[in-house]
């Protein structure tokens, strides 16, 4: 269903199935013949009944039927890739973080994401997970369901990001005075603008100087959107006409709102040291290019230091 204001979601659902899509992403390259990374625990969580009407959603895009028009068929391997290459980056991201004495960790929107449990934290690491409460339930209970343990002192944060989260973060034991690493994969169209600009304002307002924050940023501009979802249109349609389930449209989950800021900009405007890698530049220099030049990967990864 398309976005409203205040509308909410479990991990089968809305927003929630996009984090499954990711996942499911994970769980492949890391069974595959060279993984770049390695998630052990995205095929568990993926792999629940709950799950199993968003699976057959996924794996349908993904597996092209005979009389689909390859022009409009989703490149399942380019997702696969894409995944890879955005964890990796934030994996190192947060490496360098805790190498550089940081032991304070803001997930925002942590959905399926298993960093608590699979990233080797030093000692005295607190990683906050952000999300809605149905969300960190259903991750929370399916891991402790396969007996896994979080490598450092995870504490989820029930909240919506549109709501005042940096009180619940608060209250829940984060210390402004203690640097933080903070980061925001593949997050922002699923806000507001206005949510974004918020946000953006109290990662500033709670960091200590010496705080690092991470963000994905989308590069589909209306155009390039256009396109993909002329793709989408075409296939679910098909779809639709061998009576599949095509009820997931991720384009209906976007913020369609002008006017957000560019993170490097916007942070280095605040006093941050702020750069922008290409994701397709990073790609390349793991050796996980794009598929095809028509498909690139158009994102790009943020990073900043609070001097």
């Amino acid at each position: 269903m398309p976005r409203t204001a205040d509308d909410s979601w479990d991990i089968a659902t809305s927003v929630g199935a996009t984090a499954v899509m990711v996942a499911l992403a994970r769980a492949a390259e890391t069974t595959g013949a060279d993984p770049l990374i390695r998630d052990e625990f995205a095929e568990p969580l993926v792999s629940t009944p709950e799950l199993a009407a968003v699976r057959e959603q996924v794996a349908a895009w993904w597996t092209p039927e005979p009389d689909d028009d390859p022009e409009y068929t989703v490149d399942s391997q380019q997702m696969i890739n894409y995944q890879a290459v955005r964890t990796h980056f934030f994996d190192e991201f947060f490496a360098d973080a805790a190498a550089a004495g940081i032991r304070q960790v803001v997930l925002l929107a942590a959905g399926l994401d298993s960093r608590a449990y699979r990233l080797d934290w030093p000692a005295g690491t607190t990683v906050y997970e952000i999300d809605l409460p149905k969300v960190l339930e259903y991750k929370a209970a399916t891991l402790a369901g396969i007996g896994a343990e979080p490598t450092a002192d995870r504490r989820a944060v029930a909240v919506d990001l549109r709501h005042d989260w940096p009180r619940a973060l608060r209250d829940a034991g984060f210390d402004v005075d203690r640097p933080t690493a903070w980061l925001a994969e593949g997050l922002l169209p699923f806000l507001p603008a206005a949510a974004q600009e918020s946000m953006f304002g109290s990662i500033d307002a709670l960091s200590a100087p010496g705080s690092r924050v991470a963000v994905e940023v989308f590069g589909v501009d209306g155009e390039k959107r256009a396109e993909a979802q002329q793709r989408w249109e075409q296939l679910r349609s098909r779809r639709a006409a061998r009576g599949q389930d095509t009820s997931f449209n991720p384009f209906d989950l976007w913020f369609d709102d002008e006017g957000r800021p560019d993170p490097a900009d916007w942070f280095a405007a605040g006093g941050w040291t702020a750069e922008a890698v290409s994701a397709r530049d990073e790609g390349a220099r793991l050796g996980r290019p794009p598929q095809t030049d028509d498909r690139p990967f158009l994102n790009s990864f943020v990073k900043a230091a609070k001097r």
